[in-house]
């Protein structure tokens, strides 16, 4: 009969993030396994790869949660504030993902030097085109005035990214960050006269 475990995979992922903070992806999977209280050969058991644990640690599998939420709401509500509600998400994730997200560059930004980079795809895209197949559903069903649904969704999209850029990336020391929601709703003041049927 095999051995309980006495250490749960989210203990070691929060060791694992810590290490990873601290000394970005040198961080060894040695000194991940000390700090969980592990052995290596437990480390590797929960997590194939360095690259594995890395992927956990940072979050990413759970950042499009905001996409699935979004292709649920075709047809339903007031789309104004789904969009709202969306892009409010989107920057919740942002947050809750960007300084981990930052250890996935410093490993370069070259494919060949970094192949988490590989294994992410384009997030970014892969968030304009959800938006841009909501936007396209909610025209069909006439509640959105015809648009280059493409075009919509770079634009909101676009603008939301540079909002992580300056509030969340590189703020300002002594300058208070803008309110996210105040951010959002200013946002669909001026995008949504456009796309009112």
């Amino acid at each position: 009969m095999a051995r309980p475990r006495s250490i749960t995979d989210e203990q070691i992922v929060a060791a694992a993030r810590e290490a990873f903070l601290e000394q970005g992806f040198s961080a060894t999977t040695l000194e991940i396994a000390r700090r969980a209280g592990v052995s290596e050969g437990t480390l590797f058991k929960r997590f194939a790869t360095k690259e594995d644990l890395f992927e956990e640690t940072v979050g990413l599998r759970d950042s499009a949660g905001w996409r699935e939420e979004l292709r649920g709401l075709v047809g339903t509500g007031d789309v104004r504030r789904n969009l709202e509600r969306s892009a409010l998400r989107f920057l919740e994730t942002a947050e809750r993902i960007v300084p981990t997200l930052m250890l996935i560059f410093s490993r370069g930004h070259a494919p060949a030097h970094n192949p988490m980079l590989e294994r992410l795809g384009n997030p970014i895209r892969h968030d304009a085109d959800a938006l841009a197949s909501y936007l396209r559903a909610e025209v069909a069903l006439g509640r959105v005035r015809p648009v280059d649904a493409d075009v919509t969704a770079l634009t909101l999209m676009g603008t939301l990214t540079h909002y992580v850029h300056r509030e969340l990336m590189t703020p300002e020391p002594g300058r208070e960050p803008l309110d996210s929601g105040r951010f959002v709703r200013g946002l669909l003041d001026v995008l949504w006269p456009g796309l009112e049927p």
